[in-house]
C-alpha cells in the first residue's frame, strides 16, 4: 500500500510541476509519454540534488537558467546526419520524383533539434538537381538546439558515421565536399543554408505552419502520448496540400491514428505516407 501511495503521490506531483510550467512558460508538457518523461524528471533531480518532483517547481518557475536546462533534457533526441539510411534512399527514389512534379516545393522539418536531417535533406535536394525550388522550413521548440542548426557545425568525430550513412543513401558524390573543417568542428557549407528557414514552433501548442508539399517528422511522435499524437497528426493533415506526403521515424506509424484512413503508404518499411484525398480530386501522377 505504501508502494502505491508514493506513486500516485509521484503522480500528483508530476501533474502540478506541468501544469505550473505550462501556466508560467507556456510549454505543454502534459501529454508527453510518462517513462520518457519520467526518466528526465529523474535527470532533473539528480542535477538539482533534489528528493521530490514538487521541490522542482519553485526551482523551474524561479530559475531561468534551471529551466532552459529543463527544456535541452525534454527535446534530447538522437539524431545523426542521413539517420536510417534506407529512408533517405527511398525518400530520393520514390518521393522527390513526384515532388518535382511541383514548380515550387515546401518542406517541413518538424522537431528539427539540432539540425542533422535538415542539412541531410538539402543535401539529398542538391543531388537531385532540385533544391532550387525548395523551401524548407525547420522548426523546434527549444531555442538552444535551434542555434546549433543554424551554425550547422558538427564534432568531427562524427564524420565517420555521417560519411557511412550518406554513402548508403544512392549517393552521387562525396560527403566531404559539403562541409570543411572548422574550430574543431565540421561546418556545414553555408550554400546549404540558402533555402532553409529556422524557426520556433511548439508542435503541442501551435497551429499550422502552412501548407506543405512533404512534412518529416521522425522519432518525435513516440515521446507523446496518444492523445497528443492525434493532435500533431491532425496537424499535420491540415498543414499538407493534396498529394502531399508525411515521413515519420521507424517505430513510429498512422495505425489506429485519427488521420489513418488519411492517407495512404508508399512505404511501410521506412513510413512515408502520401494524403490520398488528393486522388478523387486528379491531383496525384
Amino acid at each position: 500500500m505504501h508502494r502505491q501511495e508514493c506513486e500516485k503521490t509521484k503522480r500528483l506531483e508530476t501533474e502540478l510541476l506541468l501544469e505550473a510550467i505550462f501556466r508560467r512558460y507556456g510549454y505543454d508538457f502534459r501529454h508527453y509519454a510518462r517513462a520518457s518523461l519520467a526518466r528526465r524528471l529523474d535527470m532533473q533531480l539528480r542535477r538539482q540534488k533534489l528528493a521530490h518532483i514538487s521541490e522542482l517547481i519553485p526551482v523551474l518557475l524561479h530559475d531561468q537558467a534551471a529551466f532552459d536546462l529543463f527544456l535541452l533534457d525534454m527535446s534530447i533526441t538522437v539524431t545523426d546526419m542521413f539517420r536510417n539510411p534506407h529512408f533517405f534512399q527511398e525518400l530520393r527514389e520514390k518521393v522527390i520524383p513526384k515532388l518535382k512534379t511541383w514548380p515550387y516545393v515546401k518542406i517541413w522539418c518538424a522537431g528539427c533539434a539540432t539540425g542533422e536531417e535538415v542539412y541531410s535533406l538539402a543535401i539529398l535536394l542538391q543531388e537531385e538537381k532540385f533544391y532550387d525550388r525548395c523551401q524548407i522550413y525547420a522548426t523546434d521548440y527549444n531555442n538552444r538546439s535551434l542555434a546549433i542548426a543554424r551554425d550547422g557545425i558538427y564534432g568531427l568525430d562524427k564524420i565517420k558515421n555521417y560519411t557511412a550513412n550518406y554513402n548508403k543513401t544512392g549517393a552521387r558524390g562525396s560527403f566531404a565536399d559539403y562541409y570543411h573543417a572548422k574550430y574543431d568542428g565540421a561546418k556545414m557549407n553555408e550554400g546549404l543554408k540558402r533555402n532553409i528557414v529556422f524557426s520556433h514552433h511548439n508542435l503541442a501548442t501551435d497551429s499550422v505552419f502552412g501548407e506543405m508539399n512533404l512534412i518529416l517528422c521522425r522519432n518525435v511522435l513516440i515521446y507523446f502520448d496518444q492523445d497528443l499524437q492525434n493532435r500533431v497528426l491532425d496537424l499535420y493533415a491540415e498543414s499538407l496540400c493534396a498529394g502531399g506526403f508525411l515521413c515519420l521515424g521507424a517505430k513510429e506509424s498512422l495505425q489506429f491514428s485519427s488521420v489513418a484512413d488519411t492517407f495512404d503508404p508508399v512505404s511501410r518499411k521506412n513510413n512515408i505516407y502520401r494524403k490520398n484525398y488528393a486522388r478523387t480530386e486528379g491531383v496525384l501522377g
